[in-house]
C-alpha cells in the first residue's frame, strides 16, 4: 500500500461548521466595490513620490492603494519592508523610513496605519480603522493597499501621508466624501 492510500478521505456526509459572520468593519467578501473618480500625487520628495489610486467604495467603507515610486532602484527590498511594515514595539521609536498614512473624516475623527487595530470579530469599533490589504512591488515601485471602516460622513476627507526618509513632510489632499458616499450606492453585492 502506498503513503498517502493508507488515509481515507474526510466523509462528505459530515456537515461543514458554520462559519461566523464576518465583522461588520471587515472589508466584504462578496461584494465589487465602485469606483471613486479620484487619483492624485499625495507627496513628493527628492528621491520618492507617493501617490493614490484605485479609490473604490463598499457598502460599509472605502479602499484605495498608495504607490509609492522611488528615485533610484531598491534592489534589496528594503523600502518595502521597512516602508510598509513596523514592528509595533511601543518602546521603540518609529523609524524615518516607515511612510506613514492616514485618512480625516470631516467630523475629526481618523485613523493611520501607525497602530494595529486588535479587535475582536464581533466588536464595534468607536473610531474609524485603516488596515494593510495586502501589497508588493519592487525595484522602484511599491502598491500597498488599505481599507477603510467605516464609510466616511459626508464633507472633506483627507488623505494624508509623511515619510521623512524620502523629504515628504506631512502633506494632505482632500477628496469630498459626497464622491465616495456615491460610490458606495453604486457597489454591487454579490
Amino acid at each position: 500500500m502506498r503513503f498517502f492510500e493508507q488515509f481515507p478521505p474526510p466523509d462528505r456526509d459530515e456537515a461543514e461548521p458554520e462559519e461566523p459572520p464576518p465583522p461588520l468593519w471587515a472589508k466584504p467578501a462578496a461584494a465589487l466595490g465602485a469606483a471613486v473618480p479620484a487619483e492624485f500625487v499625495l507627496g513628493r520628495g527628492g528621491e520618492a513620490a507617493v501617490g493614490i489610486s484605485g479609490l473604490a467604495a463598499y457598502p460599509n467603507g472605502f479602499a484605495f492603494t498608495v504607490t509609492a515610486v522611488l528615485g533610484r532602484e531598491d534592489r534589496r527590498g528594503r523600502v518595502f519592508r521597512l516602508g510598509f511594515h513596523r514592528d509595533y514595539f511601543e518602546d521603540e521609536p518609529l523609524s524615518d523610513e516607515f511612510l506613514r498614512v492616514g485618512v480625516q473624516f470631516s467630523d475629526g475623527s481618523g485613523a493611520t496605519n501607525l497602530g494595529r487595530p486588535m479587535l475582536p470579530p464581533d466588536a464595534e469599533p468607536s473610531a474609524p480603522l485603516l488596515m494593510q490589504d495586502g501589497g508588493g512591488g519592487g525595484g522602484r515601485r511599491y502598491d500597498m493597499g488599505y481599507w477603510v471602516w467605516p464609510l466616511p460622513p459626508s464633507g472633506p476627507v483627507a488623505f494624508v501621508c509623511e515619510w521623512p526618509a524620502y523629504g515628504i513632510p506631512e502633506t494632505r489632499v482632500v477628496v469630498e466624501g459626497a464622491l465616495i458616499l456615491a460610490a458606495a450606492e453604486r457597489a454591487i453585492t454579490l
